[in-house]
């Protein structure tokens, strides 16, 4: 057990920006030098990166002038916490006591990391479970090498700018050459602070032939002002290695969630990764998966259930640089109310990457007039001994199975249910690690009876 920093906004300073040039050189004056010179480097990039727009193909169905003013949200400023569970909220306390069979946990609030543990047989073998905060001192070597480098640069974009500069903390995972955990690492992320501008970062290095499980679930009551929740996540699967990756978001309403992944695959490397959707009013996710290594293997799965007003927007990409390389894409939305998906995915084959075996599948089930859903798959592939597909459905449920199910007894309400986590659930049965398929059904069939379905 330890006591560290975690971010909290005294009443004073509420009115201080996110993006005030100050905070980035405070934040860097507590830096080592080499990361304080990359956290500058990453200022004048976002200085002079503009801001995308609809004109962007990328940005085309999500108008970030209408969905994120980044001048209204004030900076979170450093203060002591505790590492207690009885000064967590009780949803926090209670999520995390449905967490089993875990060989380690991490708990964030507001961004910062409050408690770690990790089991000391593993710990003696070279694994490392810790803040990213940490670890820039703790393990300098490692985070030069990997962090904001390879995986996620600044140069990316605006917001993976504003994320390499203005990050506070966030977890590094570190597992040694050969070594397989045998059950997952489970971090939860815990935000409280309405109107604030909260930025991570997860590192993820699986050395050869290991094998980890990482399952990061975030929550949150709703805000009542504008809240920004900013993830870059970067994970390198060395050759042989083996990854296991979901997040399960369930922040609450007036957040606009931004997620950063890139996943590195060497040879014969496997990822296995699933990406649920559930909470926040505005929720962007950018996915690139990197297949560096013949033989790589990377499953990327998603989930997504709307409802209200929200809006989803899963900018996924699949790059085949090695040749005899395999992925494999699923994602699947159900739409209630007025919320609205969009799904834009691309499957990039290289010139020399012979022998890829590739395929891209979004299905969306429409449960009300109002909702919408635009799927946008495509293909570039600049070699010529390929197997590469994609396919896009959107539908409303079946008239025919509805009544199917109600001529064994159930009323409408139940067998819609019955149909949408059935709908769902085929994404969840592919990756169950413990514990995940039970919270985010459930999540589901709430949504469910509190809307227009019940």
């Amino acid at each position: 057990m330890v006591e560290v920093v975690a971010d909290r906004v005294a009443p004073e300073q509420k009115k201080s920006g996110a993006l005030d040039r100050g905070v980035v050189e405070r934040l860097a004056g507590d830096d080592p030098e080499w990361l304080a010179t990359r956290r500058m480097q990453a200022l004048r990039i976002y200085e002079a990166t503009p801001m995308p727009s609809t004109q962007l193909e990328e940005w085309r169905y999500t108008d970030l002038s209408r969905k994120l003013c980044l001048d209204k949200l004030h900076s979170p400023v450093a203060e002591a916490l505790p590492d207690d569970p009885q000064a967590w909220p009780e949803r926090l306390r209670s999520t995390m006591a449905e967490d089993h069979d875990a060989v380690g946990h991490l708990v964030l609030v507001d961004g910062s990391v409050v408690h770690t543990n990790i089991g000391a047989h593993l710990s003696s073998r070279g694994v490392v479970l810790t803040s990213l905060r940490r670890a820039a001192t703790e393990h300098p070597t490692l985070l030069e090498k990997y962090l904001a480098t390879q995986a996620i640069p600044p140069e990316d974009g605006k917001l993976q700018a504003l994320n390499a500069m203005l990050w506070t903390d966030g977890v590094l995972l570190y597992v040694p050459p050969g070594v397989r955990l045998e059950h997952p690492v489970r971090v939860t992320r815990w935000y409280s602070e309405t109107g604030a501008a909260f930025f991570s970062r997860t590192l993820i290095v699986a050395d050869s032939a290991s094998k980890l499980a990482y399952v990061d679930e975030a929550l949150s009551d709703d805000f009542d002002q504008e809240t920004l929740t900013s993830q870059a996540v970067e994970v390198f699967a060395s050759d042989g290695a083996h990854v296991q990756y979901v997040s399960a978001q369930r922040i609450g309403r007036g957040a606009f969630c931004h997620a950063a992944q890139r996943i590195l695959l060497g040879r014969d490397a496997t990822l296995d990764m699933l990406n649920v959707s559930l909470g926040a009013s505005t929720t962007r996710v950018d996915l690139n998966a990197r297949l560096l290594g013949s033989g790589a293997d990377s499953n990327l799965l998603g989930l997504y259930f709307g409802d209200g007003d929200q809006h989803f927007d899963h900018n996924t990409s699949q790059d085949h640089i090695a040749p005899a390389a395999r992925s494999d894409l699923l994602y699947k939305g159900a739409l209630d109310d007025s919320s609205r998906a969009v799904f834009r995915g691309v499957i990039r084959v290289a010139e020399g990457a012979q022998q890829t075996d590739a395929y891209q599948t979004n299905r969306n089930l429409i449960l009300s007039d109002n909702a919408r859903a635009d799927a946008l798959p495509k293909l570039e592939i600049h070699a010529d001994d390929v197997k590469c597909s994609h396919g896009a459905t959107v539908g409303q449920l079946d008239e025919e199975s509805l009544f199917y199910l109600m001529s064994r007894g159930l009323t409408r309400a139940q067998a819609e249910r019955l149909v949408v986590v059935g709908f769902l659930g085929m994404v969840l049965q592919r990756l169950p690690l413990g514990g995940v398929v039970e919270k985010v059904t459930r999540v589901i069939e709430e949504k469910l009876r509190l809307g227009a379905h019940a």
